[in-house]
């Protein structure tokens, strides 16, 4: 792993999607598709304006996945993954192939294995990630399952998480946030070829301390510590994101 600081939000978001597009671009030099995992979340939101504008990204043979789905919510709904993924990279790009999880399928456990089989089919060249409040990658919330093979698992979401989805203005009471989704498991996301991780702001200082600072443990109580783990996994962080990281 290697953390990158960048000097304010804006330059994380675009040092981290300057990566992404040339990772992008080189896959499909020598590959006939390239396949990538998308998150959301407001931590994305100035990595994937950056992203959508790169260019000399064929994405018509770009195959893409995303990370997670509440479980229940349809797509119309605002805090939608589905929603926010439609509207802020597919609608501007269209990759060629695109595979959503349909949180609202009658079946929660049929969708979960419809997913997990697609995206067993090749290898993900490229995840897009970021670390939530409490250290979750993914709906992974600690303690996170570190050993399933799984490639997409559902959960309980915890208080913190619920909470943190209401602090980013997605629900208006914690009541509102669906307690169940559909997440891409820990070992799923470790097998991709490559992961850039997006954190900044200050609500995130400490889960990067807990996860990312050289003495913290790889710990299933900090799930994102996993990604110490992982030999080309980049994270950019800003100042206040990275501010506690000496203070551990």
């Amino acid at each position: 792993m290697k953390l990158r600081v960048l000097p304010d939000r804006q330059e994380t978001g675009r040092a981290a999607a300057e990566m992404a597009a040339a990772i992008l671009r080189s896959a499909l030099v020598s590959q006939e598709t390239a396949r990538f995992v998308a998150a959301t979340g407001a931590s994305q939101f100035t990595f994937l304006d950056h992203l959508t504008r790169a260019e000399g990204i064929d994405w018509d043979r770009t195959v893409m996945f995303h990370l997670d789905e509440y479980v229940g919510l349809p797509e119309s709904h605002p805090a939608s993954f589905r929603k926010y993924l439609m509207e802020r990279l597919v609608a501007k790009v269209h990759p060629g192939r695109v595979h959503l999880i349909q949180g609202d399928a009658e079946d929660a456990e049929k969708e979960r294995r419809r997913v997990s089989r697609l995206i067993s089919e090749e290898p993900i060249n490229v995840a897009f990630v970021g670390i939530g409040e409490n250290g979750h990658l993914a709906f992974n919330d600690p303690p996170a399952d570190f050993e399933t093979g799984e490639p997409f698992i559902v959960v309980k979401l915890n208080e913190a998480c619920r909470r943190q989805q209401v602090g980013e203005g997605w629900f208006p009471t914690v009541g509102d946030v669906p307690e169940r989704a559909i997440t891409m498991s820990i070992g799923q996301i470790m097998k991709s070829e490559t992961i850039i991780c997006t954190v900044p702001d200050r609500r995130k200082a400490k889960a990067v301390r807990d996860c990312l600072s050289e003495g913290a443990p790889v710990s299933p109580m900090f799930p994102a510590s996993i990604l110490k783990e992982h030999r080309q996994a980049f994270v950019f962080l800003d100042p206040e994101s990275s501010s506690l990281l000496d203070k551990r």
